[in-house]
């Protein structure tokens, strides 16, 4: 086949099995709000820094102001935002700073239902990290602030809006892989969570079990999520396990932990997290009785059965080797990278996946775009990630409240 009729049959059978041209916003250059934002970041721990590494992407969008209860890390936060305005707490902030469009919430998890409470009584929008809150009481009544204010609260689950997530979900939903027969998850990496320097008792808040959710709720939240959107169905109970397997160093939170979830109707998800061991990273796994699909966050794949039907595209769709299977990547944007013949740039995603976060809420904010994550959304993972935690500690079977 001569290579414009090539380009020409995977365009049209791309765009006739409505299979990989659902992002078109994949490839552009980073979003322009249609009207300057003014935002103030919350938190300026590790993940404060990438939202404000992230924010600096985005024209017409101000960070004018940060807020940290330790010196060290809102003078840093301060210097990373363009030497603006910092302090020691959010009421110190908003008291400070009259000309605010959205608060950016990236503090330790049981600090941010004060933060949302005070931002959502002044009409802010709300950007929030998850897992909303350490407990029941307090993701609820996140919720119900988000619920009674008038600006936008988007939960920081970045599954819903990462473009290759986005995509494997409407394979999934078209019935690709066919019903969902078993799920797995996994979040390997080797590092200690704790932090060098002084006031360990604010930096070292993950390691503490009165505050802390452990792995099962401060990164599980995140994949429980992720998996929950795409079986469109929440978990009902889980079974947990915890470890310290490299870490012995006082801790009493668990460095290694499994889970076994139950989403009903025989669908389980068997998870595991480790920070004792870096071995695959992070990816989601859902096997279906016509494929499998293994998401990594940054690069996804579909894994089909011998018996599943082909429909054309498959034979010019990249590929890669996993052993002794052969997954076909999944690529936004790809009719438009296969009538330039170059599908093989779209591998992977141009920005990281809290970029994708970030757009989603803009949009949001200036131009009254769909949320891309709601509160009763970020409740209803925030409670699953609870009773996971709370499994793990126990080694017992808890059941997840309903939103």
């Amino acid at each position: 086949m001569l290579d414009a009729q090539r380009r020409l049959f995977l365009q049209r059978s791309l765009a006739g099995a409505a299979a990989l041209s659902l992002m078109p916003s994949a490839l552009a250059g980073p979003y322009v709000p249609p009207r300057a934002v003014r935002v103030a970041l919350a938190g300026c721990g590790r993940q404060g820094r990438d939202l404000l590494k992230e924010l600096a992407n985005f024209e017409n969008v101000t960070v004018v102001a940060v807020c940290d209860p330790v010196e060290s890390r809102r003078s840093s936060g301060a210097r990373r935002a363009g030497e603006v305005n910092a302090y020691d707490s959010i009421d110190a902030l908003l008291a400070g700073e009259a000309d605010l469009d959205a608060v950016f919430v990236a503090s330790s998890t049981h600090t941010h239902r004060a933060i949302v409470e005070a931002c959502a009584a002044r009409g802010l929008a709300i950007y929030c990290e998850a897992p909303l809150a350490h407990t029941v009481e307090d993701a609820r009544a996140i919720a119900a602030a988000a619920a009674g204010s008038a600006g936008v609260f988007q939960s920081g689950l970045l599954g819903r809006v990462n473009p290759i997530y986005k995509l494997a979900n409407k394979f999934f939903r078209s019935g690709s892989i066919r019903s969902a027969v078993a799920l797995r998850a996994q979040w390997n990496k080797k590092t200690s969570w704790r932090a060098s320097g002084g006031n360990a008792a604010l930096l070292d808040w993950k390691l503490d079990p009165k505050v802390s959710l452990g792995l099962a709720g401060e990164v599980g939240t995140h994949q429980l999520d992720a998996l929950s959107w795409f079986v469109r169905r929440a978990p009902l109970s889980v079974r947990g396990h915890g470890t310290i397997a490299l870490h012995d160093d006082g801790r009493e939170l668990a460095d290694t932990i499994h889970l076994d979830v139950d989403f009903g109707e025989g669908l389980r998800l068997g998870y595991e997290a480790s920070l004792a061991n870096s071995f695959e990273g992070t990816y989601e796994v859902i096997r279906g009785s016509m494929g499998t699909m293994k998401l990594a966050w940054t690069a996804g794949w579909l894994f089909k059965e011998a018996d599943a039907e082909t429909q054309g595209w498959e034979v010019y769709a990249n590929r890669q080797q996993f052993h002794d299977e052969e997954g076909i990547t999944l690529i936004a944007d790809a009719t438009k990278l296969a009538a330039q013949d170059k599908l093989k740039d779209g591998v992977g995603l141009p920005y990281p996946p809290l970029y994708y976060g970030i757009e989603t809420f803009l949009k949001s904010v200036t131009e009254g775009a769909d949320v891309a994550c709601t509160a009763n959304e970020g409740l209803a993972s925030t409670l699953a990630g609870i009773a996971a935690a709370q499994a793990v500690r126990s080694g017992e079977e808890v059941k997840v409240e309903e939103v």
